[in-house]
């Protein structure tokens, strides 16, 4: 597997940075421009910003003679500037560093919602979307094909969302910005509350939650109450990928700062997962890629040194219980000969690099 280049990876560092601290400047955002106006011989400053058809929102912001103001307006020059210099940072880290772009409706989605608080918020972004990021955190190429993805899903703690007091403004309305034929799925369950979103040509942004309690919580949404009034589908193991995730970028436009699993222990999950969907349909597609970005990962954190990090989240998953070491061996058993061995590799050597004890029983 190819490394990325040491200059692109410090490039992301800067990008990263620069993007983060550009997210506290939203009450002027970077798609919109001052106008100034001339009112009965006095000038005053105006915000504008396109409204989705062809018109624009025009906002009073004060008068033009105004010190506070008139530096609000050079710093937004600033930004600007500093807006085209990330997009172009982003076009260098995906066409010639060999890191993975968003595809755009992925991009836009995850965008909008960062925007409005999702991550502020403490919800994480788990599945192929989240993936596309490992590029740039373990500073190696992904292929294509593990990749691909045609929705977004996005998961937060049951607590977290209980007890934050604050919620996002109205999930349909930030998707129906960005497609007007985003829609509530029904759910299977019949309940009126939905946990997924589709647009009519099928993109599906959906919102799950941990389930560490009675099987009677499996398929029945929960209300979330700091998701704008999405619920979200309780799922087993989902409190082990979202523990302690971490900060990266995803490459749309001139950044998206986002929250994602750790990448040794989206690759233990990925593990149980598979073992748990069915065999047939739309399910065997998804175990298939489940275990290429297993493998794709293991390989990764073997290579870049990082299989500590592995043994430490497969240890605290192996000591879960019966339950989980089932569905660990059963995993594992469907990686490739040669996969197999680079894991039992990397357990090993992990294990004696931090001084642990590990079971591997495949």
């Amino acid at each position: 597997m190819k490394q990325i280049d040491m200059m692109y990876q410090t490039m992301l560092a800067e990008l990263g940075q620069r993007s983060i601290d550009a997210a506290w400047a939203a009450d002027f955002p970077p798609d919109g421009r001052f106008t100034p106006v001339t009112v009965k011989e006095r000038r005053y400053w105006y915000f504008d910003r396109p409204d989705g058809a062809g018109g624009r929102i025009r906002r009073y912001v004060g008068p033009a003679d105004d010190p506070e103001i008139a530096a609000r307006v050079e710093r937004f020059k600033a930004e600007k500037d500093d807006l085209r210099a990330r997009r172009r940072m982003v076009s260098s880290l995906t066409r010639e560093g060999g890191m993975i772009a968003a595809d755009r409706m992925s991009g836009d989605v995850v965008e909008a919602l960062a925007a409005a608080g999702l991550f502020r918020l403490r919800a994480v972004l788990i599945g192929t979307v989240a993936f596309q990021t490992y590029a740039g955190i373990l500073g190696v190429r992904l292929p294509m094909a593990a990749i691909l993805t045609g929705d977004a899903d996005i998961a937060q703690d049951y607590a977290i969302s209980s007890e934050v007091g604050d919620s996002l403004p109205p999930i349909t309305n930030i998707l129906q910005a960005i497609d007007p034929t985003f829609r509530p799925v029904p759910h299977v369950s019949g309940a009126t509350a939905s946990s997924a979103f589709q647009t009519a040509s099928g993109y599906r942004v959906e919102f799950l939650t941990s389930n560490r309690g009675s099987d009677d919580h499996i398929g029945q949404p929960a209300s979330m109450p700091a998701l704008g009034g999405a619920s979200a589908d309780p799922l087993r193991f989902l409190d082990f990928l979202i523990r302690d995730p971490v900060r990266t970028i995803l490459l749309h436009k001139s950044g998206v700062p986002v929250t994602v699993p750790d990448p040794a222990r989206y690759a233990v999950h990925k593990l149980i997962v598979a073992s748990r969907r069915r065999t047939d349909g739309l399910s065997a597609l998804k175990r298939e890629k489940d275990i290429r970005q297993v493998e794709l990962l293991v390989e990764s954190l073997q290579q870049t040194r990082r299989v500590s990090d592995l043994v430490l989240v497969y240890n605290e998953a192996w000591e879960r219980g019966e339950r989980w070491q089932a569905a660990i061996q059963a995993g594992a058993a469907m990686l490739s000969d040669q996969s197999r061995d680079r894991l039992r590799a990397c357990l090993r050597t992990g294990a004696l690099d931090i001084g642990e004890n590990v079971t591997i029983p495949f």
